[in-house]
C-alpha cells in the first residue's frame, strides 16, 4: 500500500518506485493496521464485542496515520492533488471512526471487517514481490494486446520499475519523448479489494456474494484496461499538449511540459472518472448484494454524521434480505 500510485512515466534507470520497492516503515505501519483489524474480527466472532470496538478503535487509528504518511508521497512523487486530498482525509476521518467505536456504536465493526478483508486481498501483492510482479506485468501484456485493437502497439520491454511492463515507444520520435509503464495501480486491485471487502463483511448467501464480486471484479477489469490504453497512447503522442493544458501542469502541478498529456489524462480526467466508476459499480453490486448498503450507511455516517436508508433511496428491490430467489 505504499502505494496506492498510477501509471508513471517511464524514465530510463529511474530507480524503483515507491510503489515497487520492497518493504519499508509505511508498509509495516499497514500490515499492523490489518493485523489489529482482524483480531477485532476475531473478537466480535467470540461476542466480545467491548473488546472488538476497543482494538478497532486502535486500528483505525494506526490506519489513518498509514494514510497520513502516504501524503508526502502523492504530493511530491505522484503530483497528485487528488490522492493528495484523499489521504489527508483519511486521517481525521479514521480518528472519528475510532472516536465512534470507543463510544459504543457496534455497528461501525461492520467497517472493520470490510478493511481487514481488504487489506487481505490488497496488501500480499503490494508486499510480496512475485505476486506483484506477476500482476503487473500480466497487467501490462494485456493491455499491450489491447492497445494492438485500437493503435499499433509498440511492444513490452524492461521498464524503470524493473518489470517487463514499458511500452516500447521510441522515445526520440514520439511527440512528447515521453513513454509510460505499468504499476501496481495500474492493476485495479485497489478499487478490486475495495468491492471484496464490502461484499465479505456482510451476512448474504453465498451464491449472491459471488455473482457481486465476479460482477465488480469483471466492470473494474475492463474500465481498468480501457484508462491504461487511453493514457498509454495520450502520453507518447502528446493528446494534451495545449496551451490550457500545459499551463496547468507546469504552473499548478510542478511538472516539466512535456509531462503533461500524462497528467492531463491520468491525474485530471481519468483519477475523478474512477470516483464516478467506484459509485457507478457499487449501485450494481447493491442491486445484487442488496446488504452491501450497511457498511456504505456506515460510511456515509462517519462522512456526515447522519444516518440514512440507502434501502429506501436505491428502491424496494434494494433492501436488505428483499431479493426475488433467495
Amino acid at each position: 500500500m505504499t502505494a496506492v500510485a498510477g501509471m508513471v512515466e517511464s524514465i530510463p534507470q529511474l530507480p524503483l518506485s515507491a510503489a515497487d520497492a520492497t518493504m519499508g516503515p509505511v508498509d509495516y505501519l499497514a500490515w499492523i493496521s490489518i493485523g489489529a483489524f482482524l483480531v477485532a474480527i476475531i473478537l466480535e466472532w467470540r461476542d466480545e464485542i467491548d473488546a472488538a470496538r476497543y482494538v478497532g478503535a486502535v486500528a483505525s487509528v494506526l490506519f489513518g496515520s498509514f494514510w497520513l504518511a502516504m501524503v508526502p508521497y502523492y504530493w511530491t512523487e505522484m503530483q497528485s492533488p487528488l490522492e493528495t486530498m484523499l489521504a489527508l482525509a483519511a486521517f481525521p476521518l479514521c480518528l472519528y471512526a475510532a472516536y465512534l467505536l470507543f463510544q459504543g456504536r457496534e455497528s461501525m465493526l461492520i467497517l472493520v471487517r470490510a478493511v481487514a478483508v481488504m487489506g487481505i486481498i490488497y496488501l500480499p501483492v503490494e508486499t510480496i514481490p512475485l505476486a506483484r510482479q506477476w500482476l503487473i506485468e500480466t497487467t501490462a501484456y494485456q493491455t499491450h494486446l489491447a492497445m494492438d485493437i485500437v493503435a499499433e502497439s509498440p511492444g513490452l520491454e524492461t521498464g524503470g520499475n524493473g518489470y517487463h511492463s514499458r511500452f516500447a515507444f521510441d522515445t526520440d520520435t514520439v511527440p512528447t519523448g515521453r513513454t509510460t509503464y505499468i504499476v501496481l495501480a495500474c492493476t485495479g486491485i485497489g478499487s478490486m479489494a475495495i468491492f471484496g471487502g464490502l461484499i465479505a463483511a456482510v451476512r448474504a448467501p453465498l451464491r449472491r456474494k459471488a455473482a457481486g464480486f465476479v460482477v465488480a471484479v469483471g466492470i473494474i477489469w475492463f474500465l481498468n484496461l480501457v484508462r491504461n490504453v487511453f493514457i498509454s497512447l495520450a502520453t507518447p503522442y502528446g493528446w494534451f499538449q495545449q496551451d490550457f493544458f500545459v499551463y496547468l501542469a507546469t504552473e499548478w502541478m510542478g511538472a516539466v511540459p512535456e509531462r503533461t498529456s500524462f497528467l492531463i489524462s491520468h491525474n485530471v480526467i481519468f483519477q475523478p472518472g474512477a470516483v464516478i466508476a467506484l459509485v457507478g459499480i457499487a449501485y450494481i453490486v447493491v442491486r445484487i448484494v442488496p446488504e452491501v448498503v450497511e457498511p456504505l450507511e456506515e460510511v456515509l455516517f462517519v462522512l456526515t454524521g447522519t444516518e440514512y436508508d440507502l434501502g429506501e433511496v436505491l428502491g424496494p428491490d434494494s433492501e436488505t434480505g428483499k431479493v426475488a430467489g433467495d
